[in-house]
């Protein structure tokens, strides 16, 4: 073990989307909290730290980091001590070294080696809805799978799912996950929903406004008539305008938690 290693601190407005950058970079370890992303790595982080900043600069995000170099501990053993099961519905999120719930529906996902875990306000929105619409046989598609949790909910109720993300990291972690959940999927691409060759029951898709409404058309198109279509990682300001971009579905639901909304959308 290296006598010390450096951990960089991002505290963010935008904490999912920069998550989700800083994955995009490096393979190190990624710590998510309400507003604040922890990176810890041997090597120095500086290029993250100066890349970050510059992000919030063009992007217009609020971002401000803080590098330290420390003197190395087990931190491994501390990050995954800190991290706590959690219910969503009946639902049982947890990493692997904690026990399972003999009364809920378990799922095991590991945030240290995932792109998603319960823990964020748009994913347990995601399942809230997933429970309440997904039923047995449903054809269900998870566009951006990341970790594969909410696609991994939908098997444990006896859909049969697809999953696809732009991301071949996102592939490889979801079918780890699903293998680590004792479930599978029956179809899985590098790519997003232009490349859906069928229509389902419900299609899911917990990605950021702009990536939703540029994908209006195929998104709308996937789902079969009285199908469903689940919206997630949508900012209150941008709500009426993903809304406009699928007026011709019934807005069934809307879920708020945090500054996200889902929107579950019916194709009557």
């Amino acid at each position: 073990m290296q006598e010390y290693f450096y951990e960089l601190t991002i505290k963010t407005d935008r904490p999912q989307i920069v998550a989700d950058l800083a994955i995009e970079i490096t393979n190190e370890a990624i710590e998510e909290r309400e507003d604040t992303i922890i990176v810890r790595s041997s090597q120095d982080l500086k290029d993250l730290q100066w890349a970050m900043e510059e992000f919030g600069k063009r992007a217009g995000f609020s971002i401000k980091t803080d590098l330290k170099k420390k003197k190395n501990e087990d931190w491994i053993k501390k990050y995954q001590e800190s991290i706590k099961p959690v219910r969503i519905g009946s639902f049982y999120i947890r990493p692997s070294w904690e026990k399972p719930r003999k009364d809920l529906i378990d799922i095991i996902i590991n945030p240290a080696l995932a792109f998603g875990s319960g823990h964020h306000e748009t994913t347990s929105s995601c399942l809230e809805a997933i429970e309440k619409y997904v039923k047995k046989n449903d054809r269900v598609l998870d566009v951006g799978c990341g970790s594969g949790i909410l696609s991994i909910a939908a098997a444990k109720l006896k859909a049969k799912v697809d999953i696809c993300d732009t991301d071949p990291l996102a592939i490889e972690s979801a079918t780890e996950n699903f293998k680590l959940n004792g479930v599978s999927f029956e179809k899985a691409w590098v790519g997003s929903v232009t490349d859906a060759k069928e229509k389902y029951d419900l299609v899911i898709a917990n990605i950021i406004a702009d990536i939703l409404i540029m994908l209006s058309k195929d998104l709308k198109k996937a789902v079969k008539k009285n199908g469903y279509l689940i919206l997630s990682g949508i900012l209150d300001k941008y709500t009426n305008e993903v809304k406009k971009k699928f007026d011709n579905f019934d807005t069934i639901a809307t879920l708020k938690k945090g500054e996200w909304f889902t929107l579950v959308l019916k194709n009557s």
